[in-house]
């Protein structure tokens, strides 16, 4: 049986949106005035920023190790985060963890990051979908047919099990 890849299109990305992050946050900090957001709504961004970045945090880590074991025992995870979508790892980093970041620091210009980190994941998502079905075949067809790619609510499956 084939074997999976540890990284996916992780470094694809990475390679772009993590320097690019890296110049948002020294830009923010340098330049607070310019990119600063939330005058009037201070503590209520922060308070919510925090959450997402623990939640993220959390659903990342959980992601990590759903996924070494899948990749271990080359076994498709659909279960845990990857009930909620296909791709958990990537949703925690550019829907919770970049924008809470941002909140916390009050800059909108961090949160351009998920923007970029975004254009990537949909530039090279089509490898890791090419790998997978390779590997499972119908099975992942059906999974990737009735779960949501990065936003995590699977509606479809919640309305299934309702009907």
């Amino acid at each position: 049986m084939a074997k999976l890849s540890l990284l996916g299109i992780g470094p694809k990305i990475g390679r772009v949106a993590l320097p690019y992050l890296l110049v948002t946050l020294f830009l923010s900090i340098y330049f607070k005035e310019t990119f600063y957001v939330g005058q009037f709504l201070e503590k209520p961004l922060l308070i919510v920023g925090i959450a997402l970045l623990v939640i993220g945090v959390i659903f990342w880590a959980i992601t990590g190790r759903l996924l070494l074991k899948g990749i271990k025992t080359t076994t498709m995870m659909t279960t845990g985060t990857y009930y909620l979508c296909q791709n958990p790892l990537y949703a925690s980093i550019l829907l919770m963890v970049i924008p809470g970041l941002s909140l916390v620091l009050h800059t909108w210009l961090v949160l351009t990051t998920s923007l970029v980190g975004y254009t990537l994941f949909r530039i090279h998502i089509a490898q890791e979908h090419r790998e997978m079905e390779s590997v499972f075949g119908e099975a992942y067809l059906a999974y990737k047919k009735n779960t949501p790619e990065i936003i995590p609510l699977p509606l479809k499956k919640w309305f299934k099990k309702a009907g």
